[in-house]
């Protein structure tokens, strides 16, 4: 019990204590990469990725059409991967994040799991890079792969860079994310291993008893439902970097939080959260009441 209150206690101090960094980060800070804080622009992204989300929001654009435009690495656990980034733009975002590592400045770490990263809210990234890439680009596109996930009414997301090298994190245990839905990009650099492999959604009985490796390609983004049992095998040699994005619905997890699979009851805090809201959706994805 001792544990369990000093860790309620210690999620009930992440918000400050995040704001504080982030606001002394925002003083005192200074970008080696600066205009990757410019609002988003469509010369970062991958002429596939644009291809994929312009379909998604022409008139009669459908589940068929889209997967068309992207690779289907598997069907039956509905994981998908396209090009996110161009090169250029995920080497000038690994620079400002190494830039970053290597400054004095205050660091929180990505989640419970990876010691580390960096928390793009943090960095001040959520406003110019992560919001946009959700609302204007990911949302159409999740809309049609995950209808019944949320994918329609994502209004929030948790974005953290990962770092994985020789002497820190090297690899990662099966889990699930605290997300209706997940972008997983690699950024770089040069690496060998560290494939992820997924297994079913985390409440079926045998959810890993025959898991699926997919391999990281830089740049290339990998789609998953939040709720698929994953992890990361042993890297082998390099250092791997990796851009995900926990995308949220309130539509759904103010009905059934995404880890107990229970109603919630929510406690006030800054920003996105968890991505809970007090107030009620007029409509809910079917996956919320199941």
């Amino acid at each position: 019990m001792a544990e369990l209150e000093e860790e309620v206690e210690r999620r009930q101090r992440l918000g400050q204590e995040a704001a504080a960094r982030k606001a002394l980060i925002a003083r005192s800070y200074h970008p080696v990469r600066p205009h990757i804080y410019n609002t988003l622009q469509d010369e970062a992204l991958a002429p596939e990725f644009l291809a994929a989300a312009e379909y998604s929001t022409s008139p009669g654009a459908d589940l068929e059409g889209l997967l068309q435009r992207l690779e289907t690495v598997s069907g039956e656990k509905r994981i998908y991967r396209l090009p996110v980034f161009t090169a250029p733009f995920c080497q000038a975002l690994l620079e400002e994040l190494e830039h970053f590592e290597h400054s004095d400045m205050p660091k929180g770490r990505p989640n419970t799991m990876n010691n580390y990263g960096v928390l793009l809210h943090e960095l001040g990234l959520d406003e110019p890079l992560v919001t946009p890439l959700r609302e204007r680009f990911l949302q159409p596109l999740m809309a049609l792969l995950y209808p019944d996930c949320g994918g329609g009414w994502l209004d929030s997301h948790s974005a953290f860079v990962v770092k994985y090298a020789p002497g820190q994190d090297r690899e990662l245990g099966c889990h699930y994310d605290n997300a209706e839905l997940t972008l997983n990009v690699a950024l770089g650099k040069a690496f060998t291993g560290g494939a992820l492999y997924f297994g079913d959604l985390f409440q079926a009985p045998s959810a890993l008893a025959r898991p699926l490796e997919v391999e990281h390609v830089v740049g290339r983004g990998i789609l998953h439902q939040g709720g698929q049992l994953h992890g990361a095998r042993p890297l082998g040699t390099g250092e791997r970097w990796n851009l995900v994005v926990w995308l949220r619905a309130s539509a759904v997890r103010n009905r059934l939080c995404p880890m107990c699979c229970r109603k919630p009851e929510l406690v006030d805090d800054d920003g996105f959260g968890d991505g809970f809201t007090r107030e009620e959706p007029t409509t809910v994805d079917a996956c919320a009441l199941t």
